[in-house]
């Protein structure tokens, strides 16, 4: 009788923390700085320490769901299990907003940083040119080796360090040593701390990825013990990572007015390396955009198709794959097609509208941990009030004002988008009489 086939536990704790910090893209830093700077009021360094704050609480939370259940789903399959399915169907279906905006966003990003470096080439050719390009590597099926993706990260790290210490050079250049020491990229008398809040609502974009470790779980030795400490280390991890550069990014432009907002980096890249160091810059930072977007589209593409195979979505559509490509081509097609609203939107209204399914999905696996918890269950209630009910409960107050602080438009179509999913649950369960369909995030 042959024994079904299972993942290989063969990863460690430190390969899954580099995954973590990979998903994440160290140089999104820059990707979002004008944003964030800009609805912070130049408080950069606050926004990211209120976020990092937000998500290293959640992420205890994290670690005590893969420790309970260690296998694939994350959000999802924490919340199914410990509230509800219908719960659970719903986180599934925010989070699913996230995959299908996060493509979108990345291009986005490079495409502003391509028209500042060529201002006589229109955006719009530039984000059609990523979608096609993209689709048809992915359509295709060529798989980048996780060596290519190392090499990569290790390049960006070396590019955010040069930066780093050439905005550093330029702080002092013009202020001394003492420049380097200053508490306004943290605190101004003038900027209110809902200023900062707004910022720390869109800085939790650049932690999106400290969860996806979560999808390794049945794929690392000792995953009980070594998932909740590769969650937390690598927020933690980002949260040192992004408050260092906000910080010294800040100082080396006090102020949040910029030429092209969505393509701020450069400017400031400009001023602190000169030409040749923004144009290696730019180039770092748009093939990583381009390898980030070749897997935020493959993601979303695989996650259509496993909704379709288990007939959550209709199977005819998003459950079928190409003869000869043997790749979900009408899946990736309408990930393209999603991609296109790119051309009227700016970098803060597309990232707000990923961080509503996030700030969603966080809340609920702080809400887990509670409902574990007053359940007694066995492995949760070991570890005490203070970690099965206080910091869940902080946590999820948290995540929930941050939410608040989104933008208006972002708010809006999260609400809708959730109100399209009680009425899809309704569909799929006659009116809530039977369990909704199953995800199964394992091949």
């Amino acid at each position: 009788m042959n024994e079904p086939v299972k993942l290989d536990r063969a990863l460690g704790l430190w390969s899954v923390v580099l995954f973590g910090l990979a998903y994440m893209t160290p140089m999104i830093v820059f990707g979002t700085f004008g944003a964030l700077a800009t609805a912070s009021q130049g408080t950069t360094a606050m926004a990211y320490l209120v976020a990092s704050a937000a998500i290293l609480l959640t992420a205890m939370s994290y670690g005590v769901m893969a420790r309970v259940y260690p296998v694939a789903g994350s959000s999802y399959t924490y919340a199914r299990k410990s509230i509800s399915p219908s719960v659970g169907f719903l986180v599934g279906w925010a989070v699913l907003l996230d995959y299908f905006f996060l493509p979108m966003v990345i291009w986005l990003i490079g495409a502003a940083y391509l028209t500042s470096a060529f201002p006589a080439i229109p955006a719009w050719i530039w984000i059609v040119a990523f979608i096609g390009l993209t689709t048809a590597v992915n359509v295709i099926g060529i798989v980048f080796a996780n060596r290519v993706n190392f090499i990569l990260m290790l390049v960006q790290f070396g590019v955010l360090i040069a930066f780093l210490f050439l905005a550093a050079r330029y702080v002092v250049a013009a202020n001394g040593p003492g420049g380097l020491i200053s508490v306004e990229p943290f605190f101004k008398a003038d900027v209110p701390f809902s200023a900062s809040a707004a910022g720390a609502a869109i800085a939790a974009y650049s932690f999106l990825g400290f969860d996806a470790v979560s999808t390794l779980t049945e794929e690392t030795r000792d995953a009980r013990r070594t998932m909740p400490r590769a969650i937390l280390i690598t927020a933690l991890a980002g949260g040192l990572i992004f408050v260092l550069a906000g910080y010294i990014t800040q100082l080396a432009h006090p102020g949040f007015q910029f030429e092209s907002v969505d393509a701020a980096a450069t400017e400031i890249g400009k001023a602190v390396g000169g030409d040749v160091f923004v144009t290696l810059f730019l180039a770092t930072l748009v093939v990583a955009q381009f390898t980030s977007g070749l897997a935020a589209q493959a993601s979303v593409g695989r996650l259509l198709f496993a909704m379709g195979r288990d007939r959550v979505l209709p199977s005819a559509i998003f459950g079928q794959l190409h003869p000869k490509w043997h790749t979900p081509v009408l899946n990736l097609a309408l990930v393209g097609i999603v991609g296109l609203l790119a051309l009227t939107m700016d970098v803060t209204t597309s990232t707000s509208f990923i961080n509503f399914g996030a700030f969603l999905a966080f809340t609920a696996v702080n809400i887990s941990v509670i409902a574990l918890y007053l359940r007694g269950e066995q492995q949760v209630r070991p570890i005490g009030v203070l970690f099965g009910l206080i910091i869940p409960a902080v946590a999820a107050v948290c995540d929930l004002y941050l939410l608040i602080n989104l933008d208006g438009h972002a708010k809006l179509l999260g609400l809708i988008w959730l109100a399209i999913g009680v009425v899809y649950l309704a569909y799929l369960t006659k009116f809530f009489r039977v369990a909704p369909p199953e995800m199964d995030f394992v091949e």
